[in-house]
């Protein structure tokens, strides 16, 4: 079941924060990996390149968690998010990664793009959200 996030939880992921997100192996094993985040306001959205171990083993076990805090109050602004992944899309994938650079490097354009790899935008849905946001 879903959850719907606050305004503070949406504005701590539109902020300039990194996050973990933590994916399963294939022995149940968790994997983490530091992330650029976004959000829709419903969804937390993740960019990355196909075919990586977090999108492998996303196709395997759509459950994830991500944690985002604000290095500045980290006791007083700390989101974990529990979800799944509801969809790993190429659709808008290279202009998301262009407007990630803006949000965290200050440049117009992805400088680490790669042109043999496909972007795509990992979207998760909430199923608990916690935290002190």
């Amino acid at each position: 079941m879903s959850v719907t996030l606050t305004e503070n939880q949406a504005a701590l992921l539109r902020e300039k924060h990194f996050a973990e997100l933590v994916t399963l192996m294939p022995d149940g094993s968790p994997q983490i990996t530091p992330v650029w985040v976004d959000t829709d306001g419903t969804n937390v959205l993740i960019n990355t390149a196909a075919g990586r171990l977090k999108t492998r083993n996303i196709e395997r076990d759509p459950r994830v968690a991500v944690a985002v805090l604000d290095p500045a109050s980290p006791y007083e602004r700390v989101l974990n998010i529990r979800g799944r992944v509801i969809s790993v899309s190429p659709e808008g994938a290279d202009d998301h990664i262009d407007s990630l650079a803006k949000k965290y490097m200050g440049v117009d354009s992805y400088p680490g793009r790669d042109p043999a790899e496909q972007r795509v935008i990992l979207t998760i849905e909430v199923d608990h959200a916690s935290g002190s946001v």
